[in-house]
């Protein structure tokens, strides 16, 4: 069953201690936007997975982080929310990795659990896997009357 949060509020997300993003809600203009930010369409054709989930996770959080409490300048002081400094932070592994664990796969759950079947590219069984003995050799002809 699919939960539906009609209110659609931001909601504080804890990515370390004393580190938490205020974050609008995971929709599909989000996800869409992201995808053509363009830092995505700016990479090679011979980018790594790596790299392309980087700047994918960069592009969703300049559009979906709010505000956020303790990220501060090499001086300790409290930073404005900015498009450079939300790159800076996922930058940092761990908070990537918590990002992309508590935001980004809330979103990519919901696309696993819609398809339970096996994967049909080209029919109803493609995916599915073989149990059945093959045939000995082939069947004799109907007798025609």
């Amino acid at each position: 069953m699919i939960r539906l949060n009609l209110t659609a509020t931001p909601q504080w997300l804890d990515l370390a201690p004393g580190l938490r993003l205020l974050v609008g809600p995971l929709t599909t203009a989000l996800m869409v936007s992201a995808r053509a930010d363009p830092a995505i369409e700016s990479l090679s054709e011979g980018a790594t997975q790596e790299e392309l989930a980087l700047a994918m996770a960069k592009a969703v959080a300049r559009r979906a982080v709010l505000d956020w409490e303790g990220v501060g300048d090499e001086f300790g002081q409290p930073m404005p929310v900015s498009p450079e400094g939300i790159d800076a932070l996922l930058e940092i592994w761990p908070v990537f990795e918590a990002f992309q664990t508590r935001y980004v796969a809330r979103g990519l759950i919901l696309d696993v659990e819609k398809n339970v079947s096996a994967p049909s590219p080209t029919g109803p069984s493609a995916g599915a896997t073989g149990i059945a003995r093959p045939a000995q050799g082939a069947a004799p002809t109907a007798p025609q009357d």
